[in-house]
């Protein structure tokens, strides 16, 4: 399968060769869609220092990602690959916060107000490529929908978060029991919406979790910059 890579300025419809079979565009959600506002940096700093925390954005900024990829390692390391529940999405966002700030006895505390503060639609803002996008797709005649690695707290934000609100199938990954980059991730979100592989384009921000895993999956791929 083929990756297409194009600025929403180049794209006044979807390239024949995304869209001669298929007929369903799916999106990713964070990063490609709605974006933290503030960024996670500030959100966690904002937070720990209502508890007494003061670290700086750019510490925390390394911190999360060096205790993201340990998670992501984690989890590539179970058998299976990438299973996932809503009790584990819960614990590995505990762990990586607790993680960010570890040495601090309020970590637990942070977590939890990080936890109710990533749930509210005031903490997203929508991403004007992937809104675009998602027009286009609707503009073109193709069925639209959501996969995400987001957890349950995703499906109350699509109910009342723009460009959300009115896409009928969302699937977080904690409800469907795996994460990209697992194939069973893309077989399953295939097998609710009906569709063969070949039918479906998933459009992302990620390469490794949304390019190269759609391609693994036999779906097409489009990476918003």
């Amino acid at each position: 399968m083929s990756e297409f890579t194009m600025s929403v300025e180049m794209l006044s419809s979807f390239p024949k060769e995304l869209t001669a079979e298929v007929d369903t565009v799916v999106f990713d959600v964070v990063g490609t869609l709605l974006e933290p506002s503030p960024s996670v940096a500030k959100a966690y700093k904002n937070s720990a220092e209502t508890l007494g925390v003061t670290l700086p954005e750019a510490d925390i900024s390394k911190r999360f990602s060096v205790a993201w990829e340990k998670q992501e390692f984690f989890d590539s390391q179970q058998q299976p690959a990438f299973r996932t529940s809503r009790r584990r999405e819960y614990e590995r966002w505990n762990q990586i916060v607790c993680e960010v700030f570890a040495g601090h006895a309020v970590a637990e505390k942070i977590f939890e107000d990080l936890w109710l503060h990533f749930g509210k639609p005031s903490s997203w803002r929508p991403v004007a490529q992937g809104c675009q996008l998602l027009g286009t797709a609707r503009e073109a005649g193709l069925k639209v929908a959501v996969a995400s690695n987001f957890d349950e707290r995703l499906l109350p934000l699509a109910q009342c978060v723009e460009p959300l609100i009115g896409i009928e199938n969302i699937f977080a990954s904690s409800e469907i029991g795996w994460r990209k980059p697992a194939v069973e991730f893309f077989r399953t979100v295939e097998s609710r919406l009906g569709k063969d592989p070949r039918q479906l384009l998933l459009i992302g921000d990620d390469p490794r979790l949304d390019i190269a895993a759609a391609q693994t999956a036999g779906w097409k791929s489009m990476r918003i910059q």
